[in-house]
């Protein structure tokens, strides 16, 4: 779900020199230094200034080269660069920016490095000496009503009866707080856990008598949810219906509990929670139908918060242990940005962008960017850019890769952190710019 307007071959890092405006501040020396002075009109001085300009021409005809940034204020930031990294025009590039939704490409970027971009979800199903079916969840984010008929099919081929439906969901901690995340009924805000149904949302309708119906015909409207959207006086529409992790799951057993009925496996008990024991017998493990790479794309395209932070949280648990907390997942993510992009001031609270607690330059998403090149084909691609954008109450930003007819492409940041020009008026500036630079 977007995220709400209320109201990633080894790169190194992208360091620009000193602003020539502060090269004052480069040789200011202490007052009970005055023997050491330098001379503004002194050969050397100049030398290194033609050096300099020689060196890094793009700081000096940066602003004039690009009017689109007339209307960027001093709390936003802008970068364009070539295809080496060498950086074209730049405003600002080291501000620390909220990044809005534009950090869940640094968030892809980390699961794809620390499990790989082939990586498939489980979701583990096992029975007992009672003859219960217990279902342990790991935080696959795409369990959707499909995906559970599919996998109520195969069940219903190994067994033809059973007593309780025992779901585990201890592969998460309990009431993972996400900063930025509000308890709305707004599907951004959705509740993470280890073991989800249609993102812990539901979708439904009401019909001429103004019953509650399902909007989905793949999704049977299940006990728990008719009670709580008739609870909360909801209208039509997809909502978030709980923030309380156990109803989360105990809903993803009610949509599993009626594929099962569906297919005539006989249920003598009841749904609840509980736990996985070494003496259970696995009898079945899904693998998701999507690989990590597919599943980042959905997200990235539908800049889906709650898939960002299962991910976050999921990469966390892998690195550190189960179970899973928002902890683990910063630490993982913040981990691989200091580690292996050499990004050392960024801040990070959550993975999904929703939180204004996170700050990063433009400097350092250049960086992310960079990194993750080979994977740019998974951005949103429109009239030849890739791309990933955010927005906030106040904030526009957006981020990705401009390639034109001669299969050469640019990066570009744009931060607007203070709510001024219109970030589609910026984007068009800066690629009609590119398009008339000489070859």
């Amino acid at each position: 779900m977007r995220e709400h307007d209320p109201a990633d071959s080894e790169m190194s890092t992208v360091r620009m020199p000193t602003p020539l405006h502060d090269l004052k501040r480069l040789f200011k020396r202490s007052p009970r230094r005055k023997t050491l002075k330098i001379i503004p009109h002194s050969a050397a001085f100049f030398i290194f200034l033609w050096a300099l300009s020689l060196v890094f021409p793009a700081i000096g005809r940066s602003k004039q080269n690009l009017p689109c940034l007339a209307g960027i204020g001093p709390a936003d930031a802008l970068i364009v660069a070539d295809s080496d990294g060498r950086i074209l025009y730049t405003h600002h590039e080291k501000n620390p920016c909220i990044p809005a939704s534009t950090l869940k490409v640094l968030t892809a970027l980390a699961a794809i490095h620390h499990l790989g971009a082939a990586y498939r979800f489980p979701t583990e199903f096992y029975t007992d000496s009672g003859q219960n079916l217990k279902v342990k969840g790991f935080g696959d984010p795409l369990l959707v009503s499909e995906i559970w008929r599919d996998i109520a099919e195969t069940i219903s081929k190994k067994i033809s009866a059973l007593n309780d439906l025992v779901l585990d969901d201890t592969y998460f901690s309990r009431d993972i707080p996400i900063p930025g995340r509000k308890d709305s009924t707004n599907p951004y805000d959705a509740p993470v856990g280890a073991l989800c149904a249609n993102f812990n949302t539901v979708d439904f309708d009401r019909d001429e008598r103004g019953k509650i119906v399902s909007a989905e015909s793949q999704t049977p409207l299940t006990p728990l949810a008719a009670t709580k959207i008739q609870k909360l006086g909801l209208k039509r529409g997809r909502y978030t219906f709980s923030h309380d992790q156990r109803e989360a799951t105990r809903y993803a057993g009610e949509i599993l509990f009626h594929f099962l009925k569906e297919r005539h496996v006989k249920i003598r008990g009841t749904i609840r929670l509980g736990g996985v024991a070494p003496t259970d017998t696995l009898i079945y493990t899904y693998r998701s139908k999507f690989s990590l790479e597919a599943s980042l794309q959905k997200m990235l395209e539908y800049s889906n918060n709650f898939m960002a932070n299962q991910i976050l949280l999921v990469t966390g648990a892998r690195i550190h242990g189960p179970p899973a907390t928002l902890a683990k997942g910063i630490d993982a993510v913040s981990g691989f940005a200091k580690q292996e992009l050499r990004l050392q001031d960024i801040k990070i609270a959550e993975g999904s962008g929703i939180s204004r607690k996170n700050r990063l330059s433009a400097l350092d998403m250049l960086t992310i960017l960079k990194k993750f090149r080979p994977y740019r084909h998974i951005l949103t691609h429109h009239d030849g850019v890739s791309y990933k954008t955010g927005s906030l109450r106040g904030i526009r930003t957006r981020v990705g890769y401009v390639e034109d007819s001669s299969d050469k492409f640019y990066y570009f940041v744009i931060f607007l952190n203070q709510g001024g020009p219109d970030i589609h008026a910026v984007m068009k500036c800066v690629t009609q710019t590119l398009s008339k630079r000489p070859d």
